[in-house]
């Protein structure tokens, strides 16, 4: 399978788009760098993707698009959907089309939510927590229980008044990004896990 291909799945391979500069193959912006010593340097002006070769600690080299090596994948984890759903409509819309509402059971997930959360286009971003009002609980769709927290001053730390709608944990789009408890009925993005 050659480059071309294969540029929907590859992210370890960038290619040219101009005077040196370079990007990965789903468009996004490279500025980190590990070429080789000489490198790039485009042999017969067409050396517009980039190798990593294992000989020299996995430097990279630039290459003819049309050569055919091994190649790496990658899938993100965590997927934004900027479509305003509720709470419901969002797990519903994971399920269906990826795992589930993202669970953010660790810091390492939170700064992976935080990569995602930025380009959302609502304040906030739905979660996979939701509140068991009676139990005065919150909990993942993933079936754990909260021993990582992350919430904003104010929420998510004392009884949810449910008596009008249940409560649903989001997570705040701008500043520092952290949770807020929200009535389900809010329209919001979301984030879905593929895992």
């Amino acid at each position: 399978m050659n480059w071309r291909d294969a540029k929907e799945l590859l992210q370890t391979e960038s290619h040219r788009s101009g005077q040196d500069s370079w990007q990965w193959s789903d468009q996004s912006n490279s500025s980190f760098r590990f070429w080789y010593n000489g490198e790039p340097n485009n042999v017969g002006g067409v050396e517009n993707c980039a190798v990593i070769v294992v000989q020299t600690q996995g430097q990279w080299y630039d290459n003819v698009c049309t050569n055919q090596f091994p190649f790496v994948c990658h899938e993100d984890k965590l997927v934004l959907i900027k479509e305003n759903l509720t709470w419901s409509e969002g797990l519903s819309y994971c399920r269906q089309n990826h795992v589930d509402l993202v669970s953010v059971h660790s810091e390492e997930i939170q700064r992976g939510v935080m990569n995602v959360v930025k380009w959302a286009s609502t304040a906030a971003v739905w979660l996979g927590l939701h509140n068991y009002c009676s139990m005065n609980m919150w909990l993942w769709v993933s079936g754990e229980t909260m021993c990582y927290h992350n919430w904003a001053p104010g929420n998510g730390m004392t009884r949810e008044n449910c008596s009008l709608e249940n409560r649903k944990g989001a997570v705040q789009s701008g500043g520092d990004q952290r949770w807020i408890s929200l009535p389900e009925s809010h329209k919001l993005n979301f984030i879905c896990s593929r895992y």
